[in-house]
């Protein structure tokens, strides 16, 4: 790799597959996929990994229930991830499977080092365990005894298991985050993992007895891998990692691990021990998103209130999904939809937003016959409307370096609303030589509209740029309008 090129690297969380693709899995993918065209745009090198964690408990008795191999499950669930991700216009660059055998003997690998290294030890492991989320849970944890998440009481599991030294590394993991060395945004979430660290870290359990779906222990083979222990592994071997800790990928560390706030606590402190037992460079960040609730209630199949993304596309397009998930509420923070809400927005935004805006400065130009019309850019820059693009990008590269992909969104469409006020202002449907320029300012501001949108609505940033015919160098640019469909139909009130 170019060492004079910047390099970014983000990963989603790898989506368990006991179930279908759900909206939390598309807002988080689809929010690495615009981070990552982001950075594509400036020029960087990026690598996107997304994928699937396959092993455990869960599969086997998901696949058990089906009369199915638990491999047989997680292909088939497998397809119908990337078939969602491929409708939703996700641009990965590798989708890694922990049933990968390149993943699998990389682990391996590793637990070799950690177990030669005194890091992993044999002892009798106690404690509840909640098969839902795969993990040992604490009293402190629970409501009324029961999983929040699952609504069920853990089983207290004992057994003679192979335990990992998390204990030893507590204090230095909460220094690395105290010191943003390991930086957790938004800052609410840093705040509540060093509150949860003052109380200092246990040994977990890395194996599993009566476990059978999981990678065998190299030292112990009759044991299977705890789940989340494997899986953490895949931010490394999905950029090429083969198990050796002095030969790492180009990619490594990772800019940012996104994730929901479910398992934010199990990424800032597992995987970090896991990496500095292997003495293996921490991420840079992880960024934790909220929760979506539908009229205050949390989703749920059995109070029939779930939006998954299939629907939602069917009703409002690849795009128009991408921007509601993503304009619903502030990045970091929970949000609360409902049909109601998201049609009102898509009719709003969308439809009377950015579509009738370009529907309308379009239409204007074809009547004034733009048919290979210059507009040289030194007449922009110095005008109002110059200087509001200027702004706009401004707030809108500010946002992104502080992943409010919300109010770069909102930056755009404070744009879009001056751009309706400009045509107004300037009248500027009445032919004149004035005029003639200011139609041309508003299609070079649509152009960069456009540009801005492409990490977003990468279809409609291209739909836009095609009726603009645009053409330019760091002198001017050529219009060649020419008016196609609506990018955003109106939705009816039914």
């Amino acid at each position: 790799m170019n060492s004079k090129v910047k390099k970014f690297y983000i990963t989603t969380p790898i989506y368990y597959v006991n179930d279908r693709m759900h909206l939390g899995h598309a807002y988080t993918t689809i929010a690495a996929d615009v981070l990552a065209r982001y950075h594509r745009l400036k020029g960087e090198r990026v690598f996107f990994l997304t994928g699937t964690d396959e092993h455990g408990g869960k599969i086997e008795k998901a696949a058990e229930k089906l009369g199915k191999s638990p491999k047989q499950l997680c292909d088939d669930n497998v397809r119908r991830f990337k078939k969602g991700w491929e409708k939703l216009n996700i641009s990965y660059d590798n989708f890694i499977r922990t049933t990968d055998s390149y993943h699998e003997e990389a682990v391996k690998k590793a637990l070799e080092i950690l177990h030669k290294k005194g890091l992993i030890y044999k002892g009798v492991y106690r404690g509840l365990y909640c098969l839902g989320c795969e993990q040992y849970k604490t009293e402190s944890d629970l409501v009324n005894g029961k999983c929040p998440d699952h609504k069920k009481k853990p089983e207290i599991i004992e057994e003679e298991s192979y335990l990992f030294r998390l204990s030893k590394f507590g204090e230095e993991i909460r220094k690395k985050i105290k010191q943003d060395e390991l930086l957790i945004r938004p800052e609410d979430k840093k705040k509540e993992v060093l509150e949860f660290l003052k109380g200092g870290l246990k040994d977990i359990s890395i194996s599993r007895k009566k476990v059978k779906w999981g990678i065998p222990l190299p030292f112990a083979p009759h044991l299977t891998t705890y789940v989340w222990i494997e899986a953490f592994l895949n931010y490394l071997t999905g950029v090429g990692w083969e198990g050796n800790p002095k030969k790492l990928p180009e990619f490594w560390p990772a800019d940012v691990h996104l994730m929901a706030k479910d398992i934010a606590r199990v990424h800032a402190t597992i995987w970090p021990a896991v990496l500095l037992g292997l003495e293996i460079a921490l991420p840079k960040q992880i960024f934790v998103h909220g929760y979506f609730t539908i009229e205050g209630q949390k989703m749920s199949k059995s109070l029939g209130n779930v939006i998954w993304p299939e629907e939602l596309i069917e009703k409002f397009g690849v795009d128009g999904t991408r921007y509601l998930l993503l304009s619903a509420c502030c990045f970091g923070k929970d949000g609360d939809i409902s049909w109601g809400k998201l049609k009102e927005k898509y009719n709003a935004d969308l439809a009377k937003g950015i579509g009738n805006l370009v529907s309308r400065v379009i239409t204007i130009g074809e009547t004034l016959g733009f048919k290979s019309e210059a507009l040289k850019l030194r007449q922009v820059h110095s005008t109002e409307i110059g200087k509001q693009i200027d702004a706009t990008w401004k707030n809108y590269e500010r946002a992104f370096d502080e992943f409010k992909l919300d109010k770069a969104l909102d930056s755009i469409w404070k744009l879009i609303a001056f751009c309706d006020q400009y045509i107004e202002k300037k009248r500027v449907w009445e032919e004149s030589k004035e005029q003639k320029i200011c139609v041309l300012c508003l299609l070079y501001t649509i152009s960069e509209i456009a540009k801005m949108l492409e990490s977003f609505l990468p279809e409609t940033s291209n739909k836009i740029l095609c009726q603009l015919g645009l053409k330019s160098d760091e002198k001017k640019c050529v219009f060649a309008v020419e008016k196609k469909e609506s990018l955003f139909p109106r939705l009816n009130s039914k």
